[in-house]
């Protein structure tokens, strides 16, 4: 049995990000018997009440696994990883800095998912774009295996570092469900919307995610848009949703976590609207395609290799406001990108590629 230890992540059960999710699906159903996995958590962010979880075992860390202590959060997780395990994933490169002396200690297998470009993200000031892209330095010349979960990555490594990497994306499969007649109706009536005519976007509240480009594109339209996300944690997206609250054909809704109530309605949303600019293969993408939604995605290599060039781009507000008042501009591609979920982003598959590399 190969015993895998995950750092990088909040920890399970999964209730942030990407990350979670991932690791919330390679564990339990998706897990061979032949992986004992140990999971690293943070006890700031969750209760640190389960030892297990889907046959995993957790692992306290007392410091925040985001922001300002993340780094010191991976280093400490490492730290811990040094005996009792032949595997250790790192899940981004913020505390890679470390790598140079945790190599003095441990020679076994390192496989790092970089994620994507965390460096560029335009929330990050000077020293924190470039204290990760040193990061992002360390952790291609001290692993043994670099995952990038999107081909613009891929080829982002080779040009960069030189250096080979493997492809692995996000599964979007979890978020299946059967929902009743009656349970759909409500949540229609919840959120004052009509199926099939309106528009829907979620995401972290940033500026890399086009958020305000979205909004001021259709604060000028009548069209309906429904846009969820966490407009509370930041000057940011306090200001965005002070501004546009104002238009009646804008919602503007604090994050949602039933999962029940996003399936419905993304799947009956007119079409999915990501505003992604950075980052690899985006979760939030890859759900919005599985939920069997029409997409319309910010023109940046990372969401064409997602979606294999099949759903529509756009650049900037004239793009975005040219289709979506003119319909027929809105180019039917639900069908295309539920085959490419079901081809590329099941967890079952995900996981497999995970343990093939251990």
């Amino acid at each position: 049995m190969k015993k895998v230890a995950i750092i990088g992540t909040q920890g399970v059960p999964a209730r942030y990000g990407g990350f979670e999710t991932l690791v919330e699906n390679i564990i339990g159903d998706n897990c061979s018997e032949d992986i004992q996995y140990t999971v690293f958590c943070s006890s700031k962010d969750l209760v640190p009440s389960l030892k297990t979880y889907k046959g995993a075992n957790l692992i306290y860390i007392p410091v925040k696994a985001n922001g300002m202590q993340s780094t010191i959060y991976d280093i400490i997780s490492l730290i811990k990883s040094i005996r009792g395990y032949d595997v250790i994933v790192v899940l981004g490169v913020s505390g890679c800095v470390f790598l140079p002396f945790f190599r003095l200690f441990c020679r076994k297998k390192l496989i790092i998912n970089i994620d994507g470009l965390e460096w560029k993200r335009d929330k990050w000031g000077g020293f924190a774009k470039w204290f990760l892209r040193l990061s992002e330095g360390f952790a291609l010349r001290f692993s043994d295996v670099v995952i990038a979960d999107n081909q613009g990555i891929v080829d982002y490594v080779k040009t960069t570092y030189k250096k080979d990497s493997v492809l692995i994306a996000y599964g979007s499969d979890h978020v299946r469900r059967d929902v009743s007649e009656e349970r759909q109706r409500d949540i229609f009536k919840k959120f004052d919307v009509d199926p099939g005519k309106y528009y829907i976007s979620i995401c972290r509240i940033e500026p890399e995610n086009n958020c305000e480009l979205i909004l001021e594109t259709f604060a000028h339209t009548d069209k309906k848009l429904i846009f969820i996300g966490n407009w509370e944690r930041s000057l940011y997206g306090q200001r965005l949703k002070t501004k546009y609250s104002q238009f009646n054909n804008i919602s503007i809704i604090d994050p949602v976590y039933d999962l029940e109530v996003l399936y419905v309605l993304r799947n009956n949303s007119k079409t999915y609207v990501h505003g992604h600019s950075a980052g690899g293969t985006n979760p939030s993408l890859v759900e919005a395609m599985f939920c069997k939604c029409n997409i319309m995605a910010y023109d940046v290599v990372y969401n064409r290799e997602t979606t294999d060039n099949k759903a529509l781009y756009f650049k900037n507000g004239i793009d975005l406001a040219l289709a979506i008042t003119n319909d027929a501009k809105i180019t039917c591609n639900s069908e295309a990108m539920y085959k490419i979920s079901e081809q590329r982003y099941t967890w079952k598959k995900i996981a497999k590629q995970y343990e093939d590399l251990y």
